[in-house]
Order: structure tokens, then C-alpha cells, then sequence
């Protein structure tokens, strides 16, 4: 993410600026590219998980780091939902004109926060730091749980995506919406 201080953005650039790093790869293919040659990971479905973890985690750092009490917010993550709902759609209808197979990808996004979530209330103790639940959440999204390449590229998705949006959001002034 560009990190230079800017005019006030209007809530809805902010949530496109955040769907458009959600969906970029360029930290997921040097997470990939980390991974030793010789593992025995199944690289397209942690690619695959990667990517659905990282649109999950800018929605959680939006939910995260601005206050509840930021007239913003609510905008911002229903506008930043929209996009992400929008290239959802795009997604499936190329899946579908591809191979001839239907998905719902947004659907899919749904599911697996609705498996994280269910993870992080199952261990109350360890929710208090998410990212020692959400790399061992991923593995096993993946289906190798005892891996510890799989945890910890997880673990780096979802901490460096958080950390991302934080600085991110703490750069820029978001240009106040009029309520009426």
C-alpha cells in the first residue's frame, strides 16, 4: 500500500484503495516464493488460501483499528464489503466461463470467516492475539495442519496485512461523510 500522506480521501476512495490491496498478489507471491522447493505443500491451495485469508484480514483491520465511535466506519466497511462482493462476482463468472463449473466466491469468503470465527471462539485464550490462531487456522484450511511452513505463512499473511491497513488507515485522513 502507498503510505504517503494525502488530501482527505472520501470514504469511498479509501474503501476501493483498501479492496484494490485486499485482491493484489504481490505479497502473497513473495510469501510463496519463500517456501522451500522441496515441501511437500500443495502451493496452489496454499495460494488459494493466502488470497482469501488476506481479503479477510483487511476486513478484520478495518473492524480492528478504527474506533467504533468514527462516523466513518460503518460506511467504510459496508463500501469495502460492495467492492470485494463485486470482484467476487467477476471471479465466479470467469471460474464459470472457464471451466464450465459454478462457484460463489463471495460465498466462499463467508465460509471460511465463519471457520475462522468459530476457531477464535473456541479458544477464548488464545483470542486475545488472533495471529496465534490464524496460522494454524490456515493450515489447516489448507489441510496440512502439522505444517509448520503452511502455519507460518498464515501467520505472516494475516500479521502483515493487519499491520498494513494499520499504517495505512493511521496515514490518512479520511474526508468526513455528511449524515443526514
Amino acid at each position: 500500500m502507498k503510505y504517503k500522506k494525502k488530501e482527505p480521501l472520501a470514504v469511498q476512495q479509501l474503501a476501493q484503495d483498501l479492496a484494490a490491496f485486499a485482491i493484489d498478489r504481490t505479497d502473497l507471491k513473495e510469501l510463496l516464493a519463500a517456501i522451500p522447493e522441496n515441501s511437500n505443500l500443495n502451493l496452489t491451495a496454499i495460494e488459494y488460501e493466502l488470497q482469501i485469508l488476506k481479503i479477510l484480514s483487511v476486513g478484520w483491520a478495518i473492524s480492528f483499528f478504527m474506533p467504533a465511535t468514527d462516523k466513518n466506519k460503518g460506511p467504510l466497511t459496508q463500501m469495502f464489503w460492495e467492492f470485494i462482493r463485486e470482484t467476487s462476482q467477476n471471479i465466479s463468472n470467469l471460474t464459470e466461463t472457464t471451466t464450465g463449473q459454478h462457484i460463489d466466491y463471495f460465498d466462499i469468503l463467508k465460509q471460511r470467516l465463519n471457520t475462522y470465527l468459530e476457531i477464535m471462539q473456541n479458544n477464548p485464550d488464545e483470542a486475545q492475539n488472533p495471529a496465534n490462531i490464524m496460522g494454524p487456522a490456515f493450515a489447516s484450511a489448507c489441510k496440512c495442519e502439522d505444517d509448520a511452513i503452511a502455519i507460518l505463512s498464515g501467520t505472516k499473511m494475516f500479521t502483515l496485512t493487519l499491520g498494513a491497513v494499520k499504517e495505512y488507515l493511521n496515514t490518512v485522513e479520511i474526508d468526513d461523510i455528511k449524515l443526514n
